[in-house]
């Protein structure tokens, strides 16, 4: 009986008996790499949704604040009414306050600074200035243009980027000296904050990472949804459809069709003029009333750009 006993222990697995376990390991993890990414996708995307609503909650935080008033997309003045050194300030760095980021934002607006390129060069205790700081409430890790591998690709000519961006017809719509400031206060929403986008996902980086969506620049910062008065071009979201009626928004002339948003597009497929997203089927937005909502891939032009026009009149699409 011992002797039956070593024997036993001393068979080994064989070749077929190896390549099948193999086979099956191979199989599982297989199957299991795919479920792993979604679950990351999954969670990247609940921080972006969330991202949204901590910077919606900021701007309500700021208006309550401020009388009622609406942040400005680019002001010559800070919250305060003190001049950012003689340049334009961002709608982002307006809001470091209220998004517990008091620290920078003194840093990024210095009282007595007196050179322009002063305040966006000022030296940050952990990082090397400003302007080269990442602020993660602004950063989508689902954006790889600015969370792929090496921070040298989260700027764009030494400035740091966000992944999300204005609607410009909210937050800019009156232009005086160098500033863009919204008509509107939180209130009085003429097609009501439920139903108008306040910010959308942008891709931090652009054409081969010539051009960024930066958090902190001095001068007009990145923003879509421009209107004909204020351009030679109307972009509910989409270049080149010049002459489109405002108060048809997503309607271009001569029927021709609008991209609302681009969906993933490659770094080098990415246009400064569009919101897109890294995400799959639609793109994270933020509403006026400070809720989150992902917008379906398959929304129409007239759809997105009555969402996008905050005084048009039209009603929501059933696409909605």
């Amino acid at each position: 009986m011992p002797r039956f006993r070593s024997l036993w222990r001393s068979r080994g697995f064989t070749l077929i008996e190896l390549l099948v376990v193999i086979a099956i390991i191979a199989i599982l993890i297989g199957l299991l790499v795919p479920a792993v990414q979604k679950v990351r996708e999954a969670a990247a995307r609940s921080q972006c949704s969330n991202n949204l609503k901590q910077i919606g909650l900021a701007i309500h935080n700021y208006a309550g604040t401020y009388d009622s008033k609406l942040p400005a997309g680019n002001n010559a003045t800070n919250a305060t009414g003190s001049t950012y050194g003689g340049y334009s300030g961002c709608i982002l760095v307006t809001l470091l306050p209220f998004i517990e980021q008091d620290n920078l934002f003194r840093f990024a607006t210095p009282p007595t600074n007196t050179n322009p390129g002063d305040t966006w060069d000022a030296p940050v205790p952990g990082t090397n200035t400003v302007r080269q700081t990442p602020v993660k409430t602004y950063i989508c890790p689902s954006d790889f243009t600015i969370s792929g591998p090496g921070w040298a690709q989260n700027q764009v000519g030494g400035w740091m980027g966000t992944s999300y961006s204005y609607n410009h017809m909210v937050f800019g719509t009156v232009h005086t000296g160098n500033a863009w400031v919204p008509q509107y206060n939180v209130g009085n929403i003429p097609d009501g904050s439920s139903n108008t986008i306040y910010f959308a996902e942008q891709y931090a980086a652009c054409n081969n990472n010539s051009v960024g969506n930066l958090w902190a620049y001095p001068g007009i910062d990145w923003s879509w949804a421009w209107t004909p008065v204020f351009a030679n071009t109307a972009q509910w979201g989409a270049p080149a459809i010049s002459g489109t009626n405002p108060s048809a928004p997503g309607t271009p002339p001569n029927g021709g069709n609008v991209i609302t948003f681009q969906l993933k597009p490659t770094l080098a497929q990415c246009q400064k003029e569009y919101a897109q997203t890294s995400h799959t089927g639609g793109i994270l937005v933020l509403l006026g009333d400070g809720s989150g909502r992902s917008i379906n891939q398959g929304i129409t032009a007239n759809t997105w750009g009555s969402a996008v026009c905050p005084a048009d009149g039209n009603p929501l699409g059933s696409d909605w």
